[in-house]
C-alpha cells in the first residue's frame, strides 16, 4: 500500500510516545494524511445544523490496512470521483458526538480499547472526547499535536513546490496592490484589493494586515495610505493548503533618510537570521546571529526578531524558541534542524515618527544553505500614488 506520507517515520514517533493509535480530527491533518482531500462541503466552514463536521481517521502503528475514517453522509459522493487510501471508511455522521462514538467503536473492533490514543486535543470538540472516553473507559488519552508535527516537518518536493507558488503569488499581489494604489485609499480597501489579487492568482485568501504609518494598529481600518506615508502589507493565502506569509514595505513619494535608514536596519538582522540557517543549525544560533546584529543598530529598543516553522499552519514544526509572541516548547533551539524544513523569519521594528516596519520571508533548510520563496521587493516599493 503506498501512502501519501512517511508512514516509517510516524510509526517511529507512535511507538517512541507509546501511541497504539492515531486519531485526527482536524481538516488539516486529515488533509496531510489523505494525501491532500478534504471534503469540498466544508472547506471553508464546519457548522450545521445542531452540530459541526468532524472527520476523523484513525491510524494503528505500523498496520495502515487497518486505518478507518469517519465522514459526514454526503462524503460518499466525493470519495466515489477522489477515492483515498483509508480501506475502511464510514460516511455516516452529522454530529460530532456520533463521531467519537464511531471511533470509538472502530477502535474496540481492532482490539485497542485498553490501548493509548493520541487525539488532538486542542481541536476535538468535549461531546466528541466524551463519546471516545465513554465508549474506551479503560483507555489512556495523550496529544497527537507533536506527533502530527514532527511528522510534517520536513517537507516533500510537492509540498515545497505548493509553499514556493504560494509565496510567488502572495508576493506578485503585494507589490501589485502597493504599486497601483492612489493616495487617500483606506487600509480596508486596500486589505479587500490584496484578497482579489491573491484568489485571481488560485489563493484562498486568508489575512492581510495592514498599517499606514504613523500608526502601528494593523487591523484593516478607515485609516488612509496618504502621499508621504508608509504602508506595511504583511498577507497570508494557501495554495491546496499549504500556507504563503510574507510582509513587504511600500511608500508613496520617495522615501526619506530616516525610513532608509530604518529598513536598513531591519534588512540587516534578516541577512543575519538568514545567515545561519542550514541543515544541522539550531534554533539557538539563529537567534544568536540575528540578535547580535540586532544590537548594533541604532533603533535596536525598537526591533523585535521571530523565526519559526511553517507549511500548513502559521508556526507549525520546527520550533525554534520558546521566548516568541507565541508560546511553545522551543523543541529545535537546541536540536538540530534538517533539509526540506521550512522557516518564517521576520523582523519588526517600531517608530514613533515613520511607524510599522517590517519584512517577513520565507527560507526553506537545505544542506548548505537556504532557498528563498518570493524573495523579491525587499525593499522599499516606491509608488506614485
Amino acid at each position: 500500500m503506498k501512502l501519501p506520507f512517511d508512514h516509517e517515520k510516524l510509526n517511529a514517533l507512535m511507538e517512541n510516545d507509546g501511541v497504539d493509535l492515531l486519531l485526527a480530527s482536524t481538516k488539516d491533518n486529515v488533509r496531510y494524511l489523505t494525501g491532500g482531500y478534504i471534503f469540498f462541503f466544508f472547506a471553508h466552514k464546519d457548522a450545521i445544523g445542531v452540530s459541526r463536521y468532524l472527520p476523523m481517521l484513525g491510524y494503528p502503528k505500523g498496520d495502515p490496512g487497518k486505518a478507518f475514517y469517519i465522514g459526514n453522509a454526503m462524503e460518499g459522493w466525493q470519495h466515489e470521483v477522489e477515492p483515498i487510501w483509508v480501506p475502511n471508511i464510514h460516511n455516516n455522521q452529522w454530529h460530532s458526538q456520533l463521531t467519537g462514538s464511531e471511533a470509538a467503536a472502530q477502535i474496540r473492533g481492532l482490539g485497542l480499547e485498553k490501548g493509548t490514543i493520541a487525539v488532538e486535543k486542542g481541536f476535538l470538540p468535549a461531546d466528541a472526547f466524551e463519546a471516545l472516553r465513554e465508549g474506551l473507559p479503560e483507555a489512556t488519552f495523550v496529544d497527537a499535536l507533536f506527533i502530527l508535527e514532527e511528522l510534517r516537518s520536513v517537507k516533500s518536493p510537492e509540498e515545497l513546490g505548493l509553499l514556493k507558488q504560494a509565496s510567488d503569488h502572495i508576493i506578485a499581489s503585494i507589490v501589485s496592490v502597493m504599486e497601483s494604489t492612489p493616495a487617500g485609499t483606506t487600509t480596508c480597501e486596500i486589505a479587500e484589493n490584496i484578497r482579489r489579487e491573491e484568489t485571481s492568482r488560485g489563493l484562498e485568501f486568508e489575512y492581510c494586515l495592514t498599517c499606514t504609518g504613523p500608526s502601528f494598529n494593523r487591523a484593516p481600518s478607515k485609516a488612509r495610505w496618504e502621499k508621504g506615508n508608509i504602508l506595511s502589507l504583511d498577507s497570508g493565502g494557501n495554495l491546496r493548503g499549504y500556507l504563503g506569509d510574507l510582509c513587504r514595505m511600500a511608500v508613496i513619494g520617495e522615501p526619506t533618510q530616516l525610513m532608509k535608514d530604518l529598513l536598513s536596519e531591519v534588512q540587516a538582522v534578516q541577512a543575519a537570521g538568514r545567515s545561519a540557517i542550514r541543515a544541522g543549525a539550531t534554533g539557538d544560533e539563529i537567534f544568536e546571529l540575528a540578535l547580535g546584529e540586532q544590537a548594533k543598530c541604532a533603533h535596536k529598543d525598537e526591533i523585535k526578531f521571530l523565526a519559526h516553522g511553517m507549511g500548513m499552519i502559521q508556526h507549525e514544526a520546527p520550533h525554534l524558541t520558546g521566548q516568541g509572541a507565541v508560546p511553545y516548547p522551543g523543541v529545535y533551539a537546541s536540536r538540530p534542524l534538517e533539509a526540506g524544513m521550512v522557516l518564517s523569519v521576520e523582523t519588526d521594528l517600531k517608530n514613533a515618527e515613520v511607524g510599522f516596519i517590517k519584512l517577513e520571508d520565507t527560507m526553506v533548510v537545505t544542506e548548505s544553505g537556504i532557498e528563498a520563496y518570493g524573495d523579491e521587493a525587499r525593499d522599499w516599493v516606491v509608488a506614485d500614488g
